[in-house]
């Protein structure tokens, strides 16, 4: 009996420990809110473009080369001026061209006083030859005295012409406008006609940019431009927030062998000369407009073994894992082709601590905004 009395002791023991020991167990572990910065998706129209890097080339390069021979006494330009169509560049010796126009003005006139005085002959003759007091051939030959005469005033018109143009050779003058580059000769320098350059002018407003695009985008290229000419961005690479606006004016007539590209060409005003012949620019080519477009934060979505997602803060403050499409860069945005819609709100930053369906905390402080006033380029 006081053996079954201690026994019944130690079980209602052993109830009460176990009792006791179920009140102090742990509460379930619930994770805390996620810290987050959210921004809201926007809606606007969005350029759908080709980014290339291109070289920039002057419309027109002249070299100047004299076309006659002589001494060069006076250069009236400085290196590197803007230079004006008509503008003197260089004087070439004129005295000896001018002795040559000279004598041919000379001997021109020698020809038409001999021309005057055969017609003279001709006119008397046409009287006598009616009258017989000279024969049919005297007249013939005073005829054909003319028609030397004549010929030979022909001559000498050419040649004074001709000398008169030697005369014009020897002053140079700018064909275009443009910049001067290095002048290669100096006062006193003997040149030759049509024989070495003596200076390069490079017309630099407007101006060219060629670039490439692969064979792949021809079609896309080729299509938009039935519509109209396209627009291109031009970039220096110094100064990518600041783009200068052009026209795309020439696409090349085949595909390169070995490459696959085929060359472009945007003609792009200069005034201000920020573009330089040689130098390599980044070059946006604007084939259309995608209206309405989704835009996001680049920074929001991320990727994972179904593709790109996103997560979409609901109002109850929890994140939805969004599958999504995403398009072109746009600045420091993306497009979303599909999976968000606009003025819903997106995780920018911190998804690594977020969970699908778990809360989050919005950092008030970081909030993003996609709006778009503030925008890098690309």
């Amino acid at each position: 009996m006081r053996v079954m009395l201690i026994k019944g002791s130690a079980v209602v023991f052993w109830i009460l420990a176990l009792v006791g020991c179920e009140k102090a167990a742990p509460p379930v572990f619930q994770r805390p809110p996620a810290a987050v910065t959210v921004a809201a998706a926007v809606s606007e129209d969005v350029p759908v473009y080709l980014d290339a890097v291109g070289k920039v080339t002057a419309r027109e390069m002249v070299s100047i080369q004299p076309q006659v021979l002589g001494r060069i006494t006076e250069i009236h330009f400085t290196d590197g001026a803007d230079l004006k169509k008509g503008d003197a560049l260089f004087t070439i010796d004129p005295r000896p061209y001018q002795a040559q126009l000279d004598a041919a003005e000379g001997n021109l006139a020698q020809a038409q006083a001999a021309l005057d005085f055969a017609r003279i002959q001709l006119a008397r003759g046409g009287q006598l030859v009616e009258t017989l007091a000279i024969s049919q051939q005297e007249y013939d030959t005073r005829k054909n005295a003319v028609d030397v005469a004549e010929a030979q005033v022909q001559q000498g018109t050419a040649a004074v012409e001709n000398a008169g143009l030697n005369l014009q050779y020897c002053s140079i003058r700018s064909p275009i406008d443009g910049r001067a580059g290095r002048r290669l000769v100096d006062i006193g320098n003997v040149v030759t006609g049509n024989s070495g350059s003596l200076l390069t002018i490079q017309r630099l407003d407007p101006i060219y940019a060629d670039f490439t695009v692969t064979e792949n985008d021809l079609s896309a290229v080729q299509r938009n431009m039935r519509r109209g000419t396209l627009d291109v961005e031009v970039r220096l690479p110094d100064e990518p927030d600041s783009a200068l606006h052009g026209a795309l004016t020439f696409l090349d007539n085949a595909v390169q062998d070995g490459t696959g590209n085929v060359t472009l060409r945007a003609t792009i005003p200069n005034g201000e000369h920020r573009l330089w012949p040689g130098r390599f620019v980044k070059v946006r080519l604007v084939l259309s407009t995608l209206p309405d477009a989704v835009l996001v934060p680049a920074t929001a979505p991320q990727m994972s073994a179904r593709g790109q997602f996103v997560y979409v803060v609901k109002p109850d403050a929890t994140a939805e894992l969004r599958l999504v499409k995403t398009g072109q860069r746009h600045g420091d945005l993306l497009v979303i082709d599909r999976g968000v819609s606009s003025g819903e709100r997106v995780v920018v930053n911190g998804q690594l601590g977020v969970t699908p369906g778990g809360k989050v905390r919005e950092e008030p402080s970081a909030t993003a905004s996609a709006a778009p006033g503030a925008r890098g380029e690309s």
